[in-house]
C-alpha cells in the first residue's frame, strides 16, 4: 500500500497476476478494505462459495444479454443474521416489476429485435455489507484467474463453468446499498441504474461515474422542501434524520440549500440512531420542545422511525403541535401513521411524480405458485401475503396456521396496492434496454442479434448511451439523465388530512418541477383550520418597532420600539424625524408638526385685550378732555405739550397688546420691534423731562434767583424727542442688520411625547432681544425714578412732582414682578402664552398707573369740579422758590413735634 501526500490515497494491490489501482477518500477507507477483502477471497478461492454451499440465492433468467438486479427482498435480520422477514412491497413488488419489464421488452419487436434480455437478480436483505458480498457475483466473469496449477484428482485440468457476463445492474434500493455496490461496479466499468436511491452523494460523477438513477436525487427533494417551508411562511424549523446515507444526506442537502436561499434557520438538527435505545424517541421529542417555536419538523427517516416519532409525540401529549414535512420515504404511505393519524394530521409529504402501471397490476395479480416458478422467493411471499403455510416434505405444518391451497388470488384474497417505486423499476430496465438498442444500431447496423462489437459489451461506451437516452416512460413522462446521471426532479406534494373531508387520507395539494406550485387554499391543519400555523423564531415586529437581531441566529430577533421622535426607517433602523416633523402614530414615518400661535379667543389673550381696550378708551377720554379744555388753567399747568406726548406713549403701550397677539407677519413683526419699546420710551422720556425740570428748578433756586436753562415748553419737547430718537435710531439699525421676519420655533414645545409637540409661529425676537428692546425704556424709567426720589421734598401739589414719583415707584414694582414671572416660565409648556400675557398685562398696568395717577385727578377736577379750574395770582420765580423752601423747612420742624401740624398751601401756578 502506498500512501499519497494528498487527501486521496492510492492502493496498488497485486493478487494472482491481477493488479488493481484503487483511489478512495478518507471517509470511505473502511468500505474499500471491505471491497478488497471480498475480491481477494473471490480470486484466491474461485470455488469457495460453491464448495461450501453458500452460493447466494438468485433468480436466473436466460438471455442474449444479461442484466443484474438488486432488490431488498428481505429486511435486515437481527444481530448475527443477515436477512430477516420478507418485504412484500419494497422487495417482491419491485423485483416482479423488473421481471414484468423484461417480459415486455422481450416481446416488443421494435426494441432490441431478435435479442433477449436475461437477468441475474439478487437479494440485498436491506444491508449494505451483505449486498456487497452478493454483488461480487456480477464481476466474477470479469476477473481473470490463473488455474494452470490447479488439477483434478485424475490429473486433468478442472472444468469451471464460466459465469455469465453482466452488462449492467438495475438497483439498488437503499442509498447506502447503492453507494457500497457502486464502489465495486465502477472498478469493472459496469453501469448501474437505481430505481430508488436518492442520496445527493451519488450525484458526484467523479466518484460514482457509472451510477445513474431514474429517480431525482434528494437535493431536488430538499429544494422542494425548502420551497414548501418558505411558501408556508416559516423561517425556523428543526430537522430529523435517520442515521445513514439517505437521512443524513437529505438533511445536509436541506440545510445547505436553506443556507444558500437565506431567510431560513435551523433550530435543531437531530439524528435517529440505527439501533435506537429504549426512550430514545422520547428524548428526541423533548429536545425538539426546547425550541418550541420551531413547530415545523423536516424529517428524512425510514418508515419505522417516522412511526416511532409520531408515537413519542402522542405520548408527550403534543398532538397538533408539530407540523411535519416528510420526504419520499414517508410519501403517501399509510404504514407510518397507523394509529397515529391525529398526530400526523396536517403533515406535508412529497413523493416523486409517479403513476400506477395498470399493466403491472394485471400481471402481478395473476401470478400464482404455478406460473411464477422463476421467482424463487414467491412461495415465501405467498405464505406471508395469505397468512398460510405451504407443506414441504419433512416439515410439519404449524397448528396455528392454515394450509395454503395454491388457489388463493392476489387482491382477491389479500389486500393489494401497487408499490410506489414500481414505475421507476420499469423505467430503469427500459432505460438500459433503450441504451443497448441504440448501441446495437450504431455498432451492429443490419446485424441480427449480438454482433462481435457488442461481445462483450463495453461498459464505458454503454454508459454514454445510457446518459443519452430520452424516451417516454411507463407513466408517460420523459426518462432522461443529466450529466451526473440524475433524473429531473418531478414531485407530487401531499398533505394528510382528517377533518372536513369525506375520505380522510393523503390529498395532492401541489407539484414541484423546478419550481413549486402549491395550492394553499386546499391545505388544512389540526381541527380543520385553514390558517397555516406559525413556525418562526420571532414573530414580526409591530409597526414602529425595529428588529434587534440575536447574534448568530439570523431568524431570531427582539423588537424594540422606536421611541421619542424616532420613526422606523426600515426593519432594522430607527431614525429621528427632521426637526420640523414628528413621527406618525404608528411610527412608520414622519408628519409635519402642527403650528400654533396665540389666538384671539384664547383665555391668555382675552384678559390683555380687555385691559388694553379699557386703557385705550381711558386714554382717548383724557386726550379728548384735554383737547376740549386745552386753554384751561389745569391743562396748561400740567404742561400741555409734554402731556400730549406722554398720552401718545401711553396709547402706544396699550396698542402693543394687539400687535403681540396678532398673527406674526413681516409687517406685524416690524411694528412689534418699533412700538414695543417706543411707547414706554415716549412715556418715560416725557416724565423724565418733567422730573428733571422740577429738580433743576428747585436746585437752581437754592443758589440764585436766576431760573435754569431749558425749562421752556419748547426746550422740554426738544429734550424729550432727543431721548426718544435714541430708541428710534436703535430700532432702525436693528431693521437694517436683521430685517424683521417670522420663524417657526419647534424646540420650545418639543415635548417628550411627540403627540404634544407643536411648532410656534413667532417673530424673530428672542427673550434677549425683547429685553434689549425694553432696556432703554427701563433706563429712562429708573432715571426718572431717581429724579422723582430727589424731588420728593417739593410740595405735593407743586407741578406733579409727587404724582410722578408715586407713578414711578408703582411702575418699578410692576416691572420687578414682571421679571421673575417672565423668565421663571421659560421651561413651561405654556411659555408662549404666559410670557405674552405677562408682558402685555405689565405694560398695560404701567400705562394705567401713569394714566391714573397723572391725569385722572385732573380729568376729575375738569369734569366734576370746574370751579377749581381757575387762574391763581402769579408769583415771581424767587417767591415760588422761597415758598417752597419755607414749606420744606416747616415740614422738617413738624417732624420734631409729636402733635403739631403746619401746612402751607403753595400756588399751583409757575
Amino acid at each position: 500500500m502506498t500512501m499519497m501526500p494528498h487527501s486521496t490515497k492510492t492502493l496498488l494491490h497485486h493478487c494472482c497476476g491481477i493488479t488493481w489501482v484503487l483511489r478512495w477518500s478518507d471517509s470511505h477507507l473502511t468500505t474499500w478494505f471491505h471491497v478488497l477483502w471480498m475480491l481477494w477471497m473471490l480470486v484466491l478461492s474461485p470455488g469457495l462459495w460453491a464448495h461450501q454451499g453458500t452460493q447466494p440465492h438468485s433468480i436466473k433468467i436466460e438471455g442474449d444479454i444479461t442484466l443484474g438486479g438488486l432488490f431488498p427482498v428481505h429486511s435486515r435480520g437481527p444481530a448475527g443474521v443477515p436477512c430477516g422477514e420478507i418485504k412484500k412491497e419494497k422487495g417482491i413488488h419491485r423485483m416482479e416489476a423488473m421481471l414484468y419489464a423484461l417480459d415486455q421488452i422481450n416481446s416488443d419487436p421494435d426494441l432490441l429485435p431478435n435479442m433477449t434480455l436475461g437477468a441475474r437478480i439478487l437479494d440485498t436483505c436491506s444491508r449494505d455489507t451483505y449486498a456487497l458480498e452478493q454483488s461480487l457475483t456480477f464481476v466474477q466473469a470479469l476477473i481473470q484467474k490463473d488455474i494452470s496449477d490447479v488439477r483434478c484428482s485424475n490429473g486433468e485440468p478442472p472444468i469451471i463453468r464460466k459465469p455469465e457476463r453482466i452488462v449492467g445492474v438495475i438497483g439498488a434500493s437503499a442509498s447506502s446499498v447503492s453507494i457500497m455496490v457502486a464502489n465495486v461496479l465502477r472498478l469493472f466499468e459496469i453501469p448501474q441504474i437505481s430505481y430508488a436511491s436518492t442520496a445527493p452523494e451519488l450525484s458526484d460523477n467523479t466518484r460514482y461515474d457509472f451510477f445513474s438513477r431514474v429517480v431525482p436525487p434528494d437535493s431536488y427533494q430538499a429544494q422542494t422542501m425548502v420551497d414548501i417551508v418558505k411558501a408556508m411562511g416559516w423561517n425556523y424549523v428543526s430537522t430529523l434524520a435517520s442515521e445513514g446515507n439517505y437521512g443524513e444526506s437529505g438533511v445536509d442537502a436541506f440545510i445547505q440549500i436553506s443556507r444558500e436561499a437565506g431567510g431560513l434557520c435551523i433550530a435543531q438538527s437531530l439524528k435517529i440512531p440505527r439501533e435506537p435505545k429504549p426512550g430514545e424517541f422520547d428524548k428526541i421529542i423533548k429536545r425538539l420542545m426546547e425550541t418550541s417555536n420551531a413547530r415545523g419538523v423536516i424529517i428524512f427517516a425510514n418508515e419505522d422511525d417516522i412511526k416511532r416519532v409520531l408515537e413519542a409525540a402522542k405520548k408527550a401529549n403534543l398532538t397538533g403541535h408539530f407540523l411535519f414535512v416528510g420526504s419520499d420515504s414517508w410519501g403517501a404511505k399509510s404504514s407510518p401513521i397507523v394509529d397515529q393519524e391525529d398526530v400526523a394530521e396536517g403533515a406535508v409529504t412529497i413523493l416523486p411524480k409517479r403513476a400506477s402501471i395498470e399493466g403491472f397490476d394485471q400481471y402481478f395479480t395473476t401470478r400464482s405458485l404455478e406460473n411464477n416458478r422463476r421467482n424463487i422467493w414467491f412461495a415465501e411471499f405467498w405464505e406471508d401475503d395469505f397468512r398460510c403455510k405451504l407443506t414441504r416434505p419433512g416439515i410439519k405444518l404449524d397448528s396455528d396456521k392454515k394450509k395454503c391451497t395454491g388457489k388463493e388470488r392476489i387482491s382477491r384474497d389479500s389486500p393489494y396496492e401497487q408499490e410506489g417505486k414500481v414505475q421507476f423499476v420499469i423505467d430503469a430496465v427500459y432505460a438500459m434496454a433503450h441504451a443497448l438498442h441504440n448501441m446495437h444500431i450504431d455498432l451492429c447496423p443490419g446485424h441480427v442479434g449480438v454482433c462481435d462489437k457488442m461481445d462483450p459489451v463495453e461498459g464505458r461506451l454503454l454508459l454514454k448511451y445510457i446518459h443519452s437516452v430520452n424516451f417516454n416512460g411507463s407513466a408517460g413522462t420523459a426518462v432522461l439523465f443529466n450529466e451526473n446521471g440524475d433524473a429531473p426532479g418531478r414531485y407530487d406534494i401531499f398533505q394528510y388530512q382528517l377533518s372536513n373531508t369525506t375520505s380522510p387520507g393523503y390529498k395532492v395539494i401541489g407539484q414541484w418541477t423546478n419550481n413549486l406550485r402549491l395550492n394553499m387554499e386546499e391545505m388544512q391543519f389540526s381541527g380543520g383550520s385553514r390558517q397555516v400555523p406559525d413556525s418562526v423564531c420571532s414573530f414580526p415586529c409591530n409597526p414602529g418597532e425595529r428588529k434587534k437581531m440575536v447574534k448568530g441566529v439570523p431568524c431570531c430577533w427582539h423588537c424594540e420600539l422606536c421611541d421619542g421622535y424616532q420613526y422606523q426607517l426600515d426593519e432594522f433602523t430607527c431614525e429621528i424625524c427632521p426637526f420640523d416633523m414628528r413621527p406618525t402614530e404608528n411610527r412608520t414615518g414622519c408628519r409635519p408638526t402642527p403650528i400654533i400661535k396665540l389666538e384671539w379667543h384664547s383665555p391668555w389673550a382675552i384678559i390683555p385685550v380687555f385691559l388694553a381696550i379699557l386703557g385705550i378708551l381711558a386714554t382717548l377720554s383724557v386726550v379728548i378732555t384735554f383737547i376740549r379744555f386745552n386753554d384751561t388753567p389745569i391743562v396748561r399747568a400740567s404742561g400741555r405739550e409734554l402731556s400730549y406726548v406722554l398720552l401718545t406713549g401711553i396709547f402706544l403701550i396699550y396698542l402693543i397688546t394687539f400687535l403681540m397677539i396678532a398673527e406674526p407677519g413681516a409687517v406685524v413683526c416690524a411694528l412689534r420691534r418699533l412700538l414695543l419699546g417706543l411707547g414706554m420710551c415716549i412715556s418715560y422720556a416725557a416724565m423724565l423731562t418733567k422730573t428733571n425740570r422740577i429738580y433743576r428748578i428747585f436746585e437752581q433756586g437754592k443758589k440764585s434767583v436766576t431760573p435754569p436753562k431749558f425749562i421752556s415748553p419748547t426746550s422740554q419737547l426738544v429734550i424729550t424727542f432727543v431721548l426718544i430718537s435714541v430708541q428710534v435710531v436703535g430700532v432702525f439699525i436693528w431693521f437694517a442688520v436683521v430685517p424683521p421676519h417670522t420663524i417657526i420655533d419647534y424646540e420650545e414645545l418639543r415635548l417628550p411625547n411627540p403627540e404634544l409637540a407643536r411648532g410656534i409661529l413667532k417673530c424673530d425676537m428672542s427673550d434677549l432681544s425683547l429685553i434689549c428692546c425694553l432696556s432703554y425704556s427701563i433706563v429712562l424709567m429708573v432715571t426718572c425714578t431717581i429724579y422723582a426720589v430727589k424731588s420728593r421734598g417739593v410740595p405735593e401739589t407743586f407741578n406733579e412732582a409727587k404724582p410722578i414719583g408715586f407713578t414711578m415707584y408703582t411702575t418699578c414694582i410692576v416691572w420687578l414682578a414682571f421679571v421673575p414671572i417672565f423668565f421663571g416660565t421659560a421651561q413651561s409648556t405654556e411659555k408662549m402664552y404666559i410670557q405674552t400675557t405677562t408682558l402685555t398685562v405689565s405694560m398695560s398696568l404701567s400705562a394705567s398707573v401713569s394714566l391714573g395717577m397723572l391725569y385722572m385727578p385732573k380729568v376729575y377736577v375738569i369734569i366734576f369740579h370746574p370751579e377749581q379750574n381757575v387762574q391763581k395770582r402769579k408769583r415771581s420765580f424767587k417767591a415760588v422758590v422761597q415758598a417752597a423752601t419755607m414749606s420744606t423747612r416747616l415740614s422738617q420742624k413738624s417732624n420734631d413735634k409729636q402733635n403739631g401740624e403746619t401746612k402751607i398751601e403753595p400756588d399751583r401756578t409757575q
